[in-house]
């Protein structure tokens, strides 16, 4: 008989194999020698009682031998000469969905993606952090995988109506990530496991008949009646497909300027800008924790309690302020994707091991805040909070000096607004120079977030703390354009066989939301094509 339990055990045993069956049986009140065997589906931590604990929901099997697991099958498609041909620009995780979700339905993808391979990648990211010289084609934004490769692999999302999130967790187990994703709550893969993953995506592509060019950068769309006749790139080749997706992500700005100069309807897009915050993570696990944060740093087999994390969310006179991309045990890296800016961003190794805690935390901004900072330009504008974004991150990297320093504060002294007499040790590897943040960060930013961590101080006791460090800019949340397109057809709205696709369109936020995005989309041509 198979049955359903849901336990809570103490972190101190959570992995611990015969407690979790003493535990079942307790629950399901059996004999432990009668549950031949258990499936985790789903774990998290209850922190809300004076200890935390484990919640482990499990299927049970009683007295009979569970059903042999089949394994997950991608059902990837060879292909014939009869195959459609679809162009992916961007092999991102939306790109590189849609391309095995096109191989599923007997299409062939061909991806064409401005940066390297994520082996060649690795040394542009090596040069950006130890000299501060960005590699506008290769960074932490732009290259296979996409920013999530070298940006942390969370693959936690809210945005389950829009695909089948199992499927994808299941597909990234496939080509090796650890199956616990299948059912921690807050899944992640670690920026040391995902290249490879990344890498068994694409040799999977190209073994079905899919192809990848790396280095090649869109340069020009070719129009004619509504629909694009072929793309050329900047090395001089020409692409000719059935249909085209476009899934270059939230900081591909040459290529929003290319569909505006092309006649492709884009859109003004708000968005949310601020800081990267880094604490000590063994002060955070103790705000969470209390005395139970000891069990973090217990390597024994059977403790399980994680690097804390936290999720924030104030209004400050009716305008949102919310925590972004926390990572426990990280590290803050250089995201910037053009000389003469300073962007930050945040990921974590897999084991989350670093002494270190990040979170961006970020302010939403509105269409009157962008025309009272830049007075210059037109409400109309299609690129009005791009040109915003940009903005910020140059002053940011005027502020701090050059070579990707970026400007930084204590947190109390942030709050104060004086600038730092010194600055703590922080993982930025390009450095952190002692800024006033006041004078860098437009009024509505800076007055925003000091409001909003004196709330956030009283929620979580000590987290106010000058030990912890404030670092600008924290500006690539989302894409600050929108491509619009059909909400039943998926294709744009006046380019028949043009499809915009995941973040960069503005339609996904983060890994898991872009490759649902993606197999929607790829779903949506077959269908469309089907039709002519």
């Amino acid at each position: 008989m198979q049955r359903t339990a849901i336990i809570k055990l103490d972190t101190s045993v959570a992995k611990d194999d015969l407690q979790i069956r003493l535990a079942i049986a307790k629950t399901l009140k059996v004999d432990v020698s009668a549950i031949t065997n258990f499936i985790i589906t789903k774990r998290s931590i209850d922190a809300r009682g004076k200890l935390p604990v484990i919640q482990i929901q499990a299927d049970v099997f009683v007295n009979e031998e569970p059903p042999r697991l089949k394994g997950f099958s991608l059902g990837l498609r060879k292909l014939t000469s009869e195959s459609k041909k679809v162009v992916i620009v961007g092999a991102g995780p939306a790109g590189l969905f849609a391309a095995l979700s096109l191989l599923e339905l007997g299409c062939q993808p061909i991806i064409i993606e401005r940066g390297k391979d994520v082996k060649e990648r690795r040394r542009d990211l090596a040069i950006l952090n130890k000299n501060g010289i960005v590699n506008p084609d290769s960074n932490y934004c732009f290259g296979e995988g996409g920013a999530g490769t070298y940006s942390d692999g969370k693959l936690y999302t809210r945005s389950s109506k829009r695909g089948d999130v199992k499927k994808v967790l299941n597909m990234f187990v496939s080509f090796g990530a650890a199956d616990n994703i299948l059912y921690d709550a807050h899944p992640h893969i670690g920026t040391n496991k995902l290249p490879q993953i990344i890498a068994n995506m694409r040799e999977k592509i190209l073994e079905y008949g899919g192809q990848i060019h790396f280095n090649t950068k869109l340069a020009e769309i070719i129009i004619s009646q509504n629909s694009i006749t072929a793309l050329k790139t900047e090395d001089g080749r020409t692409f000719i497909a059935d249909a085209y997706i476009l899934a270059t992500g939230h900081s591909a700005r040459d290529i929003f300027y290319l569909l505006d100069n092309s006649g492709i309807a884009i859109e003004a897009k708000p968005l949310a800008i601020g800081v990267r915050i880094e604490h000590p993570q063994s002060l955070i696990n103790k705000i969470q924790y209390g005395n139970s944060a000891a069990f973090v740093d217990d390597a024994s087999e059977s403790s399980y309690l994680p690097p804390a994390s936290y999720s924030l969310v104030q209004q400050v006179n009716g305008r949102g302020v919310f925590s972004f991309c926390m990572c426990p045990g990280g590290i803050v890296a250089a995201a910037a994707t053009e000389p003469g800016e300073v962007v930050v961003n945040g990921w974590s190794p897999s084991k989350r091991n670093n002494p270190f805690a990040n979170s961006g935390l970020v302010v939403e901004i509105r269409k009157e805040d962008v025309l009272e900072a830049m007075p210059q330009l037109n409400e109309d504008d299609k690129m009005l909070f791009l040109k915003y974004q940009q903005q910020i991150e140059q002053l940011c990297f005027t502020a701090a000096g050059a070579n990707l320093s970026a400007p930084a504060q204590r947190m109390k002294d942030f709050v104060e607004g004086k600038k730092s007499i010194d600055l703590p040790k922080t993982s930025y590897t390009p450095g952190v120079t002692s800024v006033n943040l006041k004078e860098v960060l437009p009024n509505v930013i800076y007055d925003t977030l000091a409001a909003a961590l004196v709330h956030f101080g009283k929620k979580l006791k000590g987290f106010l703390n000058n030990d912890a460090v404030v670092i600008a800019t924290e500006s690539r949340t989302s894409s600050p354009v929108k491509i619009p397109r059909k909400p039943d057809t998926l294709q744009h709205t006046e380019i028949e066989n043009l499809y915009p696709c995941g973040e960069g369109a503005g339609f996904a936020g983060g890994i898991v939301s872009a490759a649902m995005d993606g197999q929607a989309v790829a779903a949506a041509i077959v269908e469309n094509l089907s039709k002519k």
